[in-house]
């Protein structure tokens, strides 16, 4: 495996907490990373990196794979890109690594079957649900905070708009924490791995716009009651009625508050709305 301080040694740079660029140097993380992949028999045949960096976690994943695997990265930083394509030349001519200069968030994505990814903090909300949809097995990296707050249950103080957007797509599950000083520079805060495992939640949505858009309204009112906060969120969710929604929802689930209403409830609440509520999108903020 390469060296990962000797890979940012030959890229020559520096990271940079003002760009979101800190780099994973601790070579027992590393290792551990792809087999949380395996671990659940993921299919590896393609696996995308978002923030390749200067190839530290790329070479892991290019060691993982069969003969026929391929790994793509998208690379944001035009120079780290540059070396990337040098640093693995070789396995770029195989057919083994294909590098995309990009946002990840802009750039077309190819197919893939697995994604294994640091993200860039700043924007690891903004990637995540692009790739959720997707329904491919993740492992990702995160703030901490913000992984707790993933997989996170009714009734906590973590329990939010994010984890029931998350495990509306996957069951989200905390693997590893990591020091700040597995990084090149330490970030501010600690990290954690998620990996998410696609899954069809136990509920249906007619519309799962509608679904999201709903529960991010509600979230925004937190401390009132849904009854409330149907009424104070029709801005968001674009509801031309939402007081005929209250009337017709259940007296019990109407007292409750956000942060108790379990993925379930929020499903047969939003499919209420949607129903009787009058939904109209061009409204919606």
């Amino acid at each position: 495996m390469r060296d990962p301080d000797g890979l940012i040694a030959r890229a020559g740079v520096r990271g940079d907490p003002d760009r979101d660029q800190h780099f994973l140097v601790d070579d027992r993380v590393l290792d551990r990373l792809p087999t949380y992949l395996q671990e659940i028999d993921a299919d590896t045949n393609h696996v995308l990196e978002i923030g390749g960096g200067t190839g530290a976690l790329t070479d892991r994943l290019l060691a993982m794979g069969d003969e026929d695997d391929e790994v793509t990265v998208v690379e944001r930083d035009r120079e780290l890109a540059e070396f990337l394509r040098e640093e693995f030349a070789d396995e770029i001519a195989a057919g083994d690594l294909t590098v995309i200069e990009g946002d990840a968030l802009e750039v077309d994505l190819p197919e893939f079957t697995a994604s294994l990814s640091n993200l860039p903090y700043g924007v690891s909300s903004e990637i995540t649900f692009r790739l959720l949809p997707e329904g491919r097995p993740l492992v990702l990296m995160f703030q901490r905070e913000f992984a707790e707050r993933m997989v996170a249950e009714p009734g906590t103080s973590e329990y939010g708009r994010l984890s029931v957007s998350t495990q509306h797509y996957a069951a989200p599950e905390i693997v590893e924490t990591i020091p700040k000083e597995a990084f090149s520079p330490p970030p501010a805060v600690e990290s954690a791995v998620v990996r998410l495992e696609p899954r069809d939640p136990d509920y249906e949505v007619g519309d799962e716009a509608f679904f999201l858009r709903f529960v991010k309204a509600l979230f925004t009112q937190r401390r009132k009651t849904i009854r409330n906060a149907i009424r104070n969120t029709a801005h968001i969710t674009g509801l031309e009625a939402p007081d005929a929604v209250v009337e017709a929802a259940d007296e019990e689930l109407l007292r409750k508050r956000a942060d108790a209403m379990a993925p379930a409830e929020f499903a047969a609440l939003a499919e209420l709305a949607a129903e009787v509520g009058e939904p109209n999108e061009a409204r919606a903020q």
